[in-house]
């Protein structure tokens, strides 16, 4: 029997992972959690074969979670649970210590078998994203992935690399809350970023504030 943990902030995804769980007799859902305080208490206390981690819980970014799972747990299996399709959050997770990582508009089909694999020793991606990770191998000289943002994204990436919050950003361009907040998931979907703390850290990095 596979004992599984399910973390995910969304009560509508856990219980459609719940679903696609126990339609497979060989696999057991041991605990689930909306956060990450929990996630670790039930790792902590149930010992899992493999936890199924969203990518953006709440207060955390996804990938930092991860890095506290596994720096917790070193020989814990996670399957990343992503809404974004894009090879470079699959590349991050699992340079980060993800064993799997699926898209949740791919879960229905994928997870069940993502589950068995990392369980069995290997790694999943499935096979869309092994397509774009083998044309981005092709790639000679791909560019950073800040070059490729509009010039309205491209100031709101230094605003918030400036360490603005929302409300702030949205003031010093004239522009509203909603509107930020609308380009700044276009920059987490292009950046392959998922929180305001990994933008700062991008932008400091790549020389796009002081």
């Amino acid at each position: 029997m596979i004992r599984i943990v399910i973390a995910d902030d969304h009560e509508l995804i856990r219980e459609g992972v719940k679903k696609i769980i126990r339609s497979s007799a060989d696999l057991r859902i041991v605990g689930e959690a909306a956060d990450l305080a929990r996630t670790l208490a039930l790792v902590a206390q149930h010992q899992p074969d493999v936890v199924v981690l969203d990518i953006s819980l709440p207060e955390h970014d996804g990938l930092e979670g991860l890095a506290e799972l596994r720096r917790q747990f070193p020989e814990q299996k996670v399957v990343m649970l992503s809404m974004y399709a894009e090879e470079r959050y699959a590349v991050s997770a699992l340079r980060a210590g993800a064993a799997g990582y699926i898209t949740k508009a791919m879960a229905a089909e994928e997870l069940v078998k993502a589950i068995r694999q990392v369980v069995a020793g290997s790694t999943y991606i499935g096979p869309r994203l092994a397509e774009l990770l083998a044309r981005q191998a092709l790639d000679p000289e791909p560019r950073p992935s800040h070059h490729n943002l509009t010039a309205r994204e491209a100031e709101i990436v230094a605003l918030i690399g400036a360490g603005k919050q929302v409300k702030q950003v949205a003031a010093e361009l004239g522009i509203s809350v909603s509107s930020v907040n609308t380009y700044r998931n276009r920059i987490f979907r292009k950046m392959g970023l998922s929180s305001n703390a990994a933008v700062i850290r991008y932008a400091l990095k790549s020389g796009l504030v002081s």
